[in-house]
């Protein structure tokens, strides 16, 4: 079984996020909450971890994983962007929104879209979010929490246990979370193109 912490909302506490950053380095699987449902997340390098992801969620090699950041400081290391980009993200972030760029070389193939070698970038408005990144110093490889057969975001983190604590290495629990998903924006071209319409707010972008 998982283990499960309970982390305050406002004010998580440290000794649980240093055995949650302990979990990942050890190449451990998380679910953990975000501004728009649970996320499952292990580190960028974790070749297995990904792999035991992909098949939790039942995904293919199609999928455009994500790359989950504190803030922006790092974000240019794993994604080509220009000025102009650059400033899209800083007006919408922290936020409900995916960005999909290309990748630099950072980036882990494993992680890609076979064709398109782009990766999403997210800088969540969730303060357990936040402070998980910021505590492991690194960003997570990070995709939302969709039950096999489910449309919507878990959102409950003792139902996440009760169904899936055998195969996850630490359930997170930082109470209800949003169903609504992140907006998914192409970031390749200006303005960009919606390929997603969530919880994110769009009109900036018409």
């Amino acid at each position: 079984m998982s283990q499960f912490f309970s982390l305050h909302p406002e004010t998580p506490q440290k000794r649980l996020l240093t055995q949650t950053r302990e979990i990942l380095e050890k190449g451990g699987v998380i679910a953990y909450p975000t501004d728009s449902g649970y996320a499952l997340g292990c580190l960028p390098g974790n070749k297995k971890g990904v792999e035991r992801i992909k098949r939790l969620r039942n995904l293919d090699d199609k999928h455009n994983f994500t790359l989950m950041f504190p803030d922006l400081n790092e974000i240019g290391t794993y994604a080509r962007m220009d000025s102009p980009i650059f400033r899209v993200l800083k007006a919408h972030t922290p936020g409900a929104y995916t960005f999909i760029l290309d990748a630099t070389n950072e980036v882990p193939r494993l992680l890609l879209h076979p064709k398109r070698r782009t990766i999403g970038i997210r800088v969540p408005d969730h303060r357990i979010t936040r402070d998980i990144l910021e505590t492991v110093g690194a960003p997570l490889m990070s995709v939302t929490f969709i039950a096999p057969d489910e449309t919507l975001p878990m959102t409950d983190a003792e139902d996440i246990r009760d169904r899936f604590g055998s195969q996850l290495d630490a359930i997170i629990d930082g109470g209800a979370c949003p169903m609504e998903p992140t907006t998914v924006l192409d970031m390749r071209t200006l303005p960009p193109e919606v390929l997603r319409q969530g919880r994110g707010d769009v009109s900036a972008f018409g």
